[in-house]
């Protein structure tokens, strides 16, 4: 893990584990012990490619948000809002279940809109926020 600090209030946190942003933007900021996620999609970080389907991409996106909060000192139980963006909300179902399953019982707020363009063919794309652990 790489945390850069820019500002006396603001630092980058960068990892190899992570993919890498593909704009004009930090993948994670840390703030008074608050991360803050890009929008991140899902993008293996070992090929750079997106994976085929609703399924493949949710299971990934939420593995590499997973790993962006290790790498920052958090987990996914730290997890305050996520924002989930769907290329076609008919996908909902899917998403749901396995978003179910991969929180168990924690279930943090959360916001969903459908019928968003992302970039690289991406069917999902999240927003995370999560308490750094103290």
């Amino acid at each position: 893990m790489k945390i850069y600090k820019v500002s006396h209030f603001m630092k980058i946190v960068s990892s190899p584990e992570i993919p890498k942003s593909l704009g004009h933007y930090s993948m994670c900021i840390e703030h008074n012990d608050t991360l803050y996620l890009s929008g991140q999609i899902p993008i293996d970080p070992a090929t750079g490619k997106v994976p085929n389907t609703i399924e493949k991409q949710t299971f990934l996106l939420l593995q590499n948000i997973e790993k962006t909060l290790k790498e920052a000192g958090s987990d996914k139980n730290r997890i305050l809002r996520n924002e989930v963006f769907l290329a076609d909300i008919a996908d909902w179902s899917v998403v749901n279940k396995i978003y179910s399953d991969f929180f168990g019982t924690h279930k943090p707020a959360r916001m969903v809109v459908g019928g968003v363009q992302l970039h690289h063919d991406s069917l999902i794309g999240i927003t995370t926020t999560a308490e750094l652990v103290g």
